[in-house]
């Protein structure tokens, strides 16, 4: 099944440029990475938790919502914005270009809006897949930064779930 949507938001100019502003504002960095990689981690382990909850979430949303969901993640380090905040921002314009529709942009963009917020974990909703996901996305287990990594104990990745 073609996601043609998805496609055009990988193609889409501001995409792009935020996708290299993460880039470039991460050359350096010693921990987890917000580009490409991760996006497409956060994706696919989206849709196994899609599925294996029978939760019936359409694909092109979850890839949507796990290609912007970090996009603003330079702003955080530039102003100290939250990138979730920033990202949010960022992607309803692209979102409209790409031809979702306003009620399919509202679903992504809370959930790209929320995706740190704990309290949405257990949600059987776009919101609860991106948390869960992103969180699960993380290979703390084979880090060589782990030992200097921020995340506290209990929430490191340490066993491999997808």
């Amino acid at each position: 099944m073609p996601m043609e949507r998805i496609d055009k938001i990988l193609n889409h100019d501001l995409f792009a440029f935020h996708l290299r502003e993460n880039e470039h504002a991460e050359r350096d960095r010693r921990f987890c990475c917000h580009g490409m990689t991760h996006f497409l981690d956060v994706a696919r382990i989206g849709e196994l938790i899609n599925l294996e909850r029978n939760l019936g979430i359409p694909r092109e949303w979850i890839y949507a919502a796990a290609l912007l969901h970090d996009l603003g993640k330079h702003i955080q380090y530039e102003d100290g914005t939250p990138h979730e905040l920033a990202s949010a921002e960022i992607a309803p314009e692209i979102l409209k270009e790409c031809g979702f529709e306003d009620s399919e942009t509202d679903v992504i963009v809370c959930a790209v809006r929320n995706h740190r917020d704990e309290s949405v974990a257990k949600e059987r909703n776009l919101s609860g897949v991106l948390y869960c996901a992103d969180k699960a996305s993380r290979p703390c287990f084979a880090c060589p930064s782990e030992a200097e990594c921020s995340w506290k104990g209990d929430r490191k990745n340490k066993n491999i779930r997808y």
